[in-house]
């Protein structure tokens, strides 16, 4: 057995990185166990694994004491002096005590220490491998649905995408291939559990890092998200080079870029605008597609009131207000929406003390693509 487990140590210290001397010592600690439960034995004893020699032996351990209170843990001075008159009292007597047929049970056991040790440090290295990938995106294979989730194999890990968060509305199939965004890895008893979302802003932004070279080189930022994920997305961009336009860098020639995470977000529409420090323009842009007359801001209360044509209020809210939920979620603004007519009814239309500039009133070959994809939420 000694030849044969020492070569098997040997290779499990070269292929799986897990050290021979750790393994012998688990090896040893299982068989003073195994000791103790197959020959009904209480007392202290130590387990020596020789594999260079091929022994293995096992040892009783008794402290040397004046008075012997338990023969099984302990050994009077003057019996162990019998055995080496060197012994004085608060020594450790051993003597050997191996059974004939340990070796049988040596085997078996350094056989499952062997097996349960390689298992842990399989699933330790996967945890490594995948806790440094939370917050990133990987594509799975959708292996099995059951009721409350979908599993996502990953190569060494089966991932769980929890009902609430995936796509409404998206089916999943097995053999189906999914991106998915990582949000969580943990270590349990049955090795690392790893956590996937379709519904988180993150996933979002690592696509547009993906598909967008200006935000993988750090040329254009990400600078905020608001998803109602299946739905609708809008995010919110800026260059740190003037002469780059951000976003038409994340639009794409003819839209190439946008429309292979739209794909990807099976048909999830997404508005990217320009960031700004001023939140009149901040605001405005949010809005889009909606054209803005006027942004007035409320500094102590972090609001806003938005004047926009009357013939675009519907286009501003959106279907079920969610064009300003969004909007206001992406700037973190409160936004009120009137109408031109409204505004003006109101007084607070033209302001005196606005600065907004609208956009012109022309339309480019993008706008008119936006606006027409949006006429379905005015109500």
């Amino acid at each position: 057995m000694s030849s044969d487990l020492l070569d098997a140590l040997n290779a499990l210290e070269e292929q799986k990185g897990i050290s021979r001397d750790v393994l012998i010592e688990a090896i040893e600690a299982a068989l003073v166990t195994a000791y103790k439960r197959n020959f009904n034995q209480a007392q202290n004893v130590r387990v020596d694994l020789n594999l260079d020699k091929g022994s293995i032996r096992v040892f009783s351990r008794k402290d040397v004491v004046e008075e012997v209170e338990d023969d099984r843990l302990q050994i009077s001075l003057e019996d162990a002096k019998v055995i080496n008159p060197a012994y004085q009292l608060e020594d450790i007597v051993e003597q050997e005590v191996t059974p004939r047929n340990f070796g049988r049970i040596a085997a078996q056991t350094a056989k499952q220490v062997v097996t349960q040790r390689v298992r842990e440090a399989e699933r330790g290295l996967i945890y490594e491998q995948y806790v440094d990938r939370e917050d990133d995106i990987v594509t799975g294979v959708v292996e099995r649905l059951d009721a409350r989730n979908i599993y996502v194999g990953l190569g060494k890990v089966e991932a769980a995408l929890p009902v609430n968060e995936q796509i409404q509305g998206e089916t999943y199939r097995p053999h189906d291939r999914i991106k998915v965004y990582i949000t969580k890895v943990e270590r349990t008893t049955r090795g690392p559990q790893v956590i996937v979302s379709r519904t988180h802003p993150g996933l979002l932004r690592r696509l547009f890092e993906m598909e967008v070279p200006e935000i993988y080189e750090g040329i254009v930022e990400i600078k905020s998200i608001a998803r109602e994920a299946g739905d609708r997305s809008k995010i919110s961009v800026y260059a740190h080079n003037e002469e780059v336009d951000p976003v038409g860098s994340c639009v794409g020639a003819k839209g190439a870029r946008v429309q292979t995470i739209v794909n990807e977000l099976n048909g999830e529409k997404i508005d990217i605008v320009e960031w700004s420090e001023d939140p009149v323009v901040f605001v405005a842009n949010a809005l889009s597609p909606s054209k803005v007359l006027d942004v007035q801001v409320n500094e102590e209360e972090k609001s806003t009131t938005v004047v926009v044509p009357d013939y675009q209020l519907s286009l501003a809210i959106g279907k079920r207000g969610q064009n300003a939920r969004l909007a206001a979620k992406l700037t973190g603004w409160k936004i009120d929406i009137k109408s031109e007519t409204d505004a003006r009814e109101l007084g607070i239309y033209p302001s005196a003390t606005s600065t907004f500039v609208p956009a012109e009133d022309e339309e480019s070959d993008f706008d008119e693509v936006a606006v027409d994809l949006y006429q379905d939420d005015e109500e």
